[in-house]
């Protein structure tokens, strides 16, 4: 018996009107959260995925250097910040676990990020690890604490899931990662075309055209 869940993935506000904001993605979020009434009862499961960068370790432009837009780029979702919370127009409500990624790393693919405890409310999962404080560039000092929990294809498959459909920001980056994770982990997956946002027109056709010959479906 097949068990669908829903990746919403990246949908913050950095992503949306922040430093790093996309064309489309307060399009998208709306869109999101319609969906969301129309055809959350087709999912057994939602869950969110967040940039949330302390060290990112050279995912950052340098100062007073231009990003690249490829491998650099402004500085963006830091942990704890007003942009890296999601966007007000994302319905939060349906969305059952959150899965914070790229502390240190780049890590475009929701599949490399961890579960934010269950005890953790909203307000305190972007409050932020307890004992950081954050420098004008994102470096986290004073860190005492760091989360080291359950990755999203554990829980994922804990739950006996076997589709997963994937949707957010931005398509031609983390959307396309999760979607090529969540396929190579053995999940039948689907990227709603419609529900996600490009940083470019162009990245998100070569993307879409990388993800089906994967195996992904586009629908």
């Amino acid at each position: 018996m097949s068990r669908r869940a829903l990746i919403v993935v990246d949908v913050q506000k950095d992503f949306v009107d922040g430093s790093l904001g996309t064309a489309r993605g307060a399009d998208v979020a709306a869109a999101i959260s319609s969906f969301f009434s129309s055809d959350a009862n087709r999912y057994a499961h939602i869950v969110g995925t967040l940039d949330w960068h302390i060290d990112p370790a050279g995912h950052f432009a340098d100062e007073g250097e231009e990003p690249d837009y490829s491998e650099t780029w402004p500085v963006h979702c830091v942990a704890g910040s007003e942009g890296a919370e999601p966007f007000s127009a994302l319905d939060l409500e349906p969305i059952e676990a959150w899965f914070r990624k790229g502390e240190y790393s780049a890590a475009y693919s929701g599949f490399e990020g961890s579960l934010v405890p269950a005890t953790s409310t909203l307000a305190g999962m972007i409050g932020g690890v307890a004992g950081r404080a954050l420098d004008g560039a994102g470096q986290g000092r004073g860190l005492t604490l760091r989360y080291k929990t359950v990755g999203l294809e554990q829980w994922l498959k804990d739950r006996e899931v076997t589709h997963v459909d994937v949707v957010g920001i931005a398509t031609d980056f983390c959307v396309r990662a999760t979607a090529l994770d969540a396929q190579k982990a053995g999940f039948h997956t689907t990227v709603i075309e419609s529900l996600c946002a490009p940083v470019s027109e162009e990245g998100a056709a070569e993307a879409l055209d990388e993800l089906r010959a994967a195996g992904v479906l586009v629908g």
